[in-house]
């Protein structure tokens, strides 16, 4: 049976490195000063790193349809599962897989 983790100080305390903070977060909850917590301000990223992102977001994956038979998604699952993978991030590697050499063909 798990115990309980003692409640957080409100406020929190002052950490000196990132360690004392993830050991005061390991032994206290925050759960009950949740609501008492200074809201945090935005990050400002540099410039170059936004225009990365935003050429990133260009180039975002189009969504589609594409109809399988349910055996087919059943076993996409299970050979997902065991490579610890999404089933549909599965199935875009071996639709990439194929594109490739079906490339290198022609």
């Amino acid at each position: 049976m798990e115990s309980k983790l003692p409640t957080a100080r409100a406020p929190l305390p002052k950490f000196r490195s990132d360690k004392g903070a993830a050991e005061y977060f390991e032994a206290h909850s925050v759960a009950d000063v949740w609501d008492h917590l200074p809201e945090g301000q935005p990050a400002k990223l540099p410039a170059a790193l936004g225009k990365v992102i935003r050429e990133r977001h260009a180039r975002a994956k189009s969504p589609i349809s594409l109809r399988l038979l349910p055996n087919q998604i059943t076993a996409a699952k299970k050979i997902a599962a065991v490579k610890s993978v999404g089933y549909q991030t599965q199935l875009r590697m071996w639709i990439a897989e194929g594109i490739r050499r079906e490339s290198t063909r022609t």
